[in-house]
């Protein structure tokens, strides 16, 4: 997989963190789920450690390991669609029969929503929890001028 790069201006620092402003990609930042920039009208804001030392005002390289997005993408996304599968099937197969009086179809939709609805909310909070963590985030690579 290929590093995503990008160019960007230091706007503030504070400790190894800099907000850096990179330039919007319209359609690809609208789509993005990697949850480590804040659109504004300016651009894209992101949070980047800052192991160079850049300065506000700088304009530096940012990288993004690729693992970190498809990770956060098939956690963000495919947990809870998986919820939503096993679910159902479980539900059909396993609790549908227990309830006899129940639809099975009804007692599947049931269980397959309410587990993508729990791995949805338990998705949301790891990608609360990972953007906290430095090794997730974007990485000033250099500092360009």
């Amino acid at each position: 997989m290929r590093i995503m790069e990008e160019t960007g201006v230091v706007l503030s620092t504070q400790g190894r963190l800099a907000r850096v402003l990179v330039k919007r990609k319209e359609g690809i930042c609208d789509k993005c789920t990697a949850g480590t920039c804040h659109l504004s009208d300016r651009g894209a804001e992101l949070e980047a450690l800052n192991l160079v030392d850049a300065r506000p005002g700088q304009q530096v390289k940012v990288v993004l390991q690729p693992y970190t997005y498809v990770k956060g993408s098939l956690i963000i996304y495919g947990l809870p669609v998986l919820g939503l599968i096993l679910g159902a099937v479980l539900g059909k197969e396993l609790l549908a029969p227990k309830l006899s009086g129940m639809d099975a179809d009804l007692v599947s939709a049931f269980t397959g929503f309410s587990a993508f609805l729990l791995l949805f909310l338990a998705a949301r909070l790891w990608g609360r929890r990972a953007e906290r963590k430095l090794q997730y985030k974007p990485v000033i690579q250099e500092i360009l001028g």
